[in-house]
């Protein structure tokens, strides 16, 4: 194999260039995130246990918090294509408030001005309604009404819906990004933040591939070696930007679908005109233990019984990630 790395030629068997991350001007406390099914309960878990720097939370197709308890039948059972004989919403509140009085979850204060928005299509029947209206009540119970938007009115199946790129709308197959004339992603952006810009029409900035394992060491063992992170040519310059972390769905990692997700969901596009860093985090597909063989995010316990707070080794290596890509100490 040649390999062009850093202007060098290189003749390696395997071997991949990992960029080296430029120094940002980031404003890490005001982070938002987003996902798609495993990814939206990753994004989910992700903003329960460090809400005291995320303000805003976009999920496509997931259910509530905890909805798994830590046991992959319950996660299949009742978390998934049906909601079995309920989720015990109370009964996961109160795991909930334990970890928060351990101090594993970040205090309630710390979720007054955050902002949720939500989307299930009346078309995917890989998590039924009843799952992602769950994750509604959840929200609302957390928030105030006008802090939680819920759009579950499209006819659109399993997927990442997008204004002209991926699969037929009504279709859920790799790469789980459907071709539906809808900007879920500006939907999305222009709700968690005040007076964006209009988008790009092509994406401007670097999309760069770097390696996981180094920026957030034994942390993302779990996940896969590569990342991406997209860095809009302003905040190539040195400009004050923010961060967006978005987490793909099972079977839609770098492994699976290259690097579709982290190109064309469209916030690349959002990204450019409002100062706006993308992070991609990597899962990776494991036969073995930790058993995940279509590269899922952990939402039902595969790294341990701290999966879903402060303690669980992908929220830590996110938070790593986040930190570094910041230039930010961690506390």
């Amino acid at each position: 194999m040649i390999r062009v790395c850093a202007g060098i030629l290189l003749v390696a068997f395997g071997q991949t260039c990992w960029a080296k991350l430029p120094k940002l001007n980031i404003d890490i406390e005001q982070t938002t995130i987003s996902g798609l099914s495993s990814g939206g309960y990753m994004a989910t878990q992700l903003h329960y246990a460090h809400s005291e720097w995320i303000t805003g939370v976009g999920i496509i197709a997931a259910g509530p918090y905890l909805c798994a308890d830590g046991d992959i039948k319950l996660a299949l059972s009742r978390c998934v294509n049906s909601a079995g004989d309920g989720v015990p919403l109370e009964r996961l509140k109160e795991k909930t408030d334990q970890w928060r009085s351990a101090g594993k979850l970040a205090p309630l204060t710390s979720f007054e001005n955050d902002k949720v928005w939500l989307f299930h299509g009346s078309k995917d029947e890989k998590l039924v309604a009843a799952v992602n209206d769950l994750l509604m009540v959840q929200y609302q119970q957390l928030l105030t009404e006008e802090a939680v938007s819920y759009i579950d009115n499209k006819p659109f199946a399993h997927h990442f819906p997008t204004p002209e790129y991926g699969i037929e709308c009504a279709s859920s197959q790799a790469p789980f990004l459907g071709n539906c004339k809808y900007d879920a992603a500006g939907k999305m952006l222009t709700y968690l933040y005040d007076g964006l810009s209009a988008p790009s029409p092509g994406a401007a900035g670097k999309l760069l591939q770097f390696n996981q394992h180094e920026l957030a060491g034994e942390s993302a063992d779990s996940l896969a070696e590569e990342g991406y992170l997209y860095i809009p040519q302003s905040c190539q310059k040195g400009e004050s930007c923010k961060l967006h972390i978005s987490f793909h769905g099972c079977n839609q990692n770098a492994q699976a679908v290259d690097s579709a997700y982290a190109k064309h969901t469209g916030l690349n596009n959002w990204a450019d005109t409002n100062n706006l860093v993308v992070l991609y985090p990597q899962t990776k597909k494991s036969l073995f233990m930790p058993l995940n063989p279509q590269a899922c995010w952990d939402w039902w316990g595969y790294t341990g019984e701290d999966y879903a707070n402060k303690s669980g080794p992908q929220i830590e290596a996110i938070k790593r990630m986040a930190y570094a890509i910041s230039g930010k100490t961690e506390e």
